[in-house]
């Protein structure tokens, strides 16, 4: 991010950091409207632009955007190898899908390969500018419709039918935080539940996506829906 300075009167000055958002989208009508809709944000920052996914991988590491809008069919390479590239490189940058795709296994895939949201492209005005602020805030976005089908096939293929103690997996207060983020909460509001700083909370999460092998809060609500960690009433 980029810092912006804004004086609210003489006597108090304000520091505020600047969203830089990188889109890569091969249809020009598409980054055009995209930067329509995020021009005017006081608070984004629009520093480039991919035509296909290899631009997009370089341009990630010249550039080094805070967060990636990516769309997944792209030509010379698609965007999910995009992804894994722009992750493996650079694991800082957020990834956010926005395609057409809304299958459950271009879902899975484009989880596996690290992207922190997912949206399908009828999804634009307010509804992308909340989330690029939640994933700057280290939340996990995908609309309802994906997430419904993500739920659907967690529990359709469990992966085993026995719920493990807390022990075998996360540390009992890993479990606590794993089960705040399955009540939807944020960083921030975790950290203020539980009374801990926000390094503490990210380096929890950090332990808990090695644990369960996953990228991403969403992917980790999957995982421990199938393994049956949490149920489906640990999430309403």
């Amino acid at each position: 991010m980029i810092d912006v300075i804004r004086i609210m009167n003489p006597n108090e000055l304000i520091i505020e950091k600047k969203i830089r958002v990188m889109i890569a989208d091969d249809h020009p009508l598409v980054r055009d409207s995209l930067n329509m809709h995020l021009k005017d944000q006081p608070d984004i920052e629009i520093v480039g632009e991919a035509e296909d996914g290899l631009q997009a991988v370089q341009l990630a590491g010249e550039l080094l955007p805070d967060v990636i809008i990516m769309d997944i069919s792209m030509p010379r390479l698609n965007g999910l190898d995009a992804i894994r590239k722009i992750k493996t490189q650079w694991p800082d940058i957020e990834v956010l899908v926005l395609t057409v795709h809304d299958d459950t296994e271009h879902i899975l895939k484009i989880l596996e390969a690290g992207a922190t949201g997912y949206l399908t492209k009828n999804i634009l005005g307010k509804k992308l500018i909340h989330a690029i602020h939640a994933v700057m805030s280290g939340e996990s976005i995908f609309s309802d419709e994906i997430k419904n089908r993500l739920l659907i096939h967690a529990l359709r293929y469990p992966l085993k039918p026995a719920i493990p103690t807390i022990g075998e997996i996360l540390t009992a207060r890993e479990m606590e935080i794993f089960q705040l983020v399955a009540r939807g909460m944020s960083n921030k509001q975790i950290a203020q539940e539980m009374n801990l700083n926000l390094r503490t909370v990210k380096g929890h999460f950090v332990s808990i996506f090695s644990k369960l092998n996953v990228n991403s809060r969403t992917e980790a609500l999957v995982t421990g829906l199938r393994i049956g960690l949490i149920t489906l009433d640990d999430i309403k």
